[in-house]
């Protein structure tokens, strides 16, 4: 679908900041917890390896292919 624009260190940072944050969301209690929930954004980027928003903007980590 879309073409792979997140390298491998910026995939390992999206996955666990968004492990993290969704790990917020089961440790904490209050009238703003919903909002850890936006860790599934950079999880779900993350795995599939692509960033509408990078796509947006051009910009591209992944290594260049030789």
């Amino acid at each position: 679908m879309f073409a792979k624009n997140v390298g491998t260190i910026d995939r390992v940072v999206r996955v666990i900041l968004g492990l993290a944050l969704l790990a917020g969301y089961f440790m904490t209690n209050g009238p703003y917890t919903w909002v850890y929930l936006i860790g599934i954004i950079p999880l779900a980027t993350g795995l599939m390896g692509t960033c509408p928003v990078y796509s947006l903007f051009g910009v591209n980590t992944c290594p260049m292919k030789k």
